[in-house]
């Protein structure tokens, strides 16, 4: 689970990580009074900095000006329905910090840069020396000479101070069970360290041990939203992605298909979802669900089975299912399906007015434009 940035600030403070003082705006919100912050669209995308998405305000002018601004842009499909205001403080240098887990090597990571507040991919590709990447054993956490190695290479006089920061932020990856927990940048003020934004991605596998924290964090996201999120309590396989296509299929070798062709025909997709293993029409409705739940708009919805193990019939009781209880019309349904029960599942789908393709390519190419047959 991606959080917000004010979602990944709250629990760093949980970690006694310091954050700038902020609160959180929607529309409609009327800001009152002079004073220097900043405003910053809060969106589970990033590049904000480069699309005009965080501005630095001085009088209530400028904040009233900048928030309705905010407020009414679209970051990479994203909706902006939420701006974070935070007081400004005085930076003297700015690094990069993270902890991630390196899914080829097995193993925790942890990632420093002296070049923080930009883009590290851009660094990493331009600059590779200037940043550090150590692994440590995930059972024993970072020793202390992997604290020296990051403090030494970040060139910093307050080593005590970023030891400890350091050990607060593998506390916090270590108990929130995270994928990823990163502060670009974190800035060195005259204060001490302060982290200047937060982004915190949570194992969906680890849900069970902090389902409380996973359910206050859904709650939010549909407050700011407007949608309901959906808990992931099932064998989907759910990754969003930078399009507007909504993609589901029975296998990941058929997604994976699915993504080069919808590439091909000159689209882009929102999402990577795939069904996992045996399915009936219960994770058939939930993936639909999923999908059609995501924060950025669909231009279209594309299902792509093939099946094998799984009944085309149990597949197209599924997707009726969902069309007739959620009166799901707003988004263009492309349905492709073919092999066990084959023709049982096209009637089902027909006898409920719903249209089906036999060619693949076809499919693809009708959610691409953003429609059906």
């Amino acid at each position: 689970m991606k959080l917000y940035e004010f979602q990944g600030k709250a629990l760093f403070r949980r970690f006694g990580i310091a954050t700038p003082d902020g609160v959180l705006h929607r529309k409609g919100d009327v800001l009152t009074g002079d004073r220097p912050c900043v405003l910053k669209a809060q969106t589970l995308s990033g590049g904000r900095g480069k699309a005009g998405a965080v501005v630095l305000c001085e009088t209530e002018a400028d904040r009233g000006a900048a928030l309705e601004k905010i407020l009414s842009m679209t970051l990479k499909g994203e909706p902006v329905n939420a701006a974070l205001e935070e007081e400004r403080v005085e930076i003297e240098k700015e690094f990069y910090i993270s902890i991630a887990f390196d899914g080829e090597a097995g193993v925790p990571l942890i990632i420093a840069s002296a070049s923080g507040g930009t883009d590290i991919e851009e660094v990493a590709d331009k600059h590779p020396e200037k940043i550090l990447k150590l692994p440590f054993d995930s059972l024993i956490g970072p020793l202390d000479y992997h604290l020296s190695r990051v403090v030494k290479f970040l060139s910093t006089k307050r080593t005590k101070e970023l030891t400890g920061l350091l050990k607060k932020l593998y506390i916090a990856y270590r108990d929130l069970n995270a994928a990823l927990v990163e502060i670009n940048p974190l800035a060195e003020t005259p204060n001490g360290f302060v982290a200047l934004d937060a982004k915190v991605e949570l194992d969906d596998d680890a849900e069970s041990l902090h389902s409380e924290l996973f359910d206050a964090l859904r709650k939010e996201r549909s407050e700011i939203t407007g949608r309901t999120v959906i808990a992931q309590r099932d064998t989907i396989t759910y990754v969003p992605l930078d399009g507007d296509i909504g993609l589901i299929s029975d296998g990941a070798g058929t997604g994976m298909l699915t993504l080069d062709m919808i590439r091909d025909h000159g689209g882009y997709a929102a999402d990577f979802c795939e069904m996992g293993g045996l399915t009936n029409p219960e994770i058939m409705y939930s993936a639909l669900e999923r999908v059609s739940a995501s924060e950025k708009p669909l231009r279209s919805l594309l299902v792509v089975l093939i099946g094998g193990f799984n009944r085309m019939d149990e597949m197209a009781e599924g997707i009726v299912k969902f069309v007739s209880e959620r009166a799901f019309t707003k988004i263009p349904l492309v349905v492709r399906l073919c092999g066990t029960m084959e023709e049982e599942g096209k009637k089902i789908m027909r006898d409920a007015g719903l249209s089906v393709y036999d060619d693949l390519d076809d499919a693809v190419g009708a959610a691409v434009v953003g429609g059906g047959l």
